[in-house]
């Protein structure tokens, strides 16, 4: 059951990674993504209680081939994965399931980057999370869409933070080794929607704690 919730997260992920953009993307190619998200979060929620259920491992599979094909982020002029690069740095030092440590890491990067591109986020929390958009305080929506999406971790058995992951004692020379290592000796700048250097990877993992 882990791993089927290890494996919806990082489809949703990997859509998630081509969405939340700063470039050009196209109405058509952003419905395709959110359709893939929400259909992708109820058959979680279908297999976490009902594991043999046959039609939801299926649109789960179909959905991962979506996911990743090129479809969800065709006409975007990049993509970011910024949350794959830091969760691959904590999958080679703590050895966590990769799905796990994306859903730990995601929420403190989405509210690290999410003013680059604040209607992106409010677009999402309406779209895929069902939140109510309030037009005096975007950010709230905002704010509202990345809770909401982390209480959906939760709900199936994913974490939400590194201490939830098991890393509530990860230690700030661990996250900087991290850091380091994510940016190539901070010569790298990583992610899409925001350019990050290991003392904004350093700042993520630390609000994930």
């Amino acid at each position: 059951d882990y791993q089927t919730a290890c494996g919806c997260t990082d489809i949703l992920m990997h859509t998630m990674e081509r969405y939340f953009t700063q470039g050009d993307s196209l109405e058509i190619t952003d419905s395709i993504a959110e359709g893939l998200l929400r259909t992708v979060m109820a058959q979680a929620v279908i297999l976490r209680d009902d594991p043999k259920n046959y039609d939801a491992r299926a649109e789960v599979m179909w959905a991962g081939s979506l996911s990743h094909n090129g479809l969800t982020g065709c006409g975007h002029s990049e993509s970011d994965f910024a949350s794959h690069r830091l969760e691959h740095e904590l999958g080679g030092m703590f050895d966590v399931a990769h799905g796990a440590g994306l859903a730990a890491v995601w929420g403190s990067w989405a509210r690290y980057a999410m003013h680059a591109n604040l209607p992106r986020f409010t677009r999402f929390a309406v779209e895929v999370m069902g939140c109510e958009m309030n037009y005096a305080n975007p950010e709230e929506t905002a704010l509202a869409g990345v809770a909401a999406f982390e209480s959906f971790c939760r709900s199936v058995g994913m974490p939400s933070n590194l201490h939830e992951l098991g890393l509530g004692d990860i230690t700030g020379a661990q996250m900087h080794e991290m850091a380091v290592k994510c940016t190539q000796n901070d010569t790298l700048r990583i992610g899409g929607l925001v350019r990050l250097y290991a003392a904004d990877i350093e700042k993520i993992y630390a609000a994930a704690k």
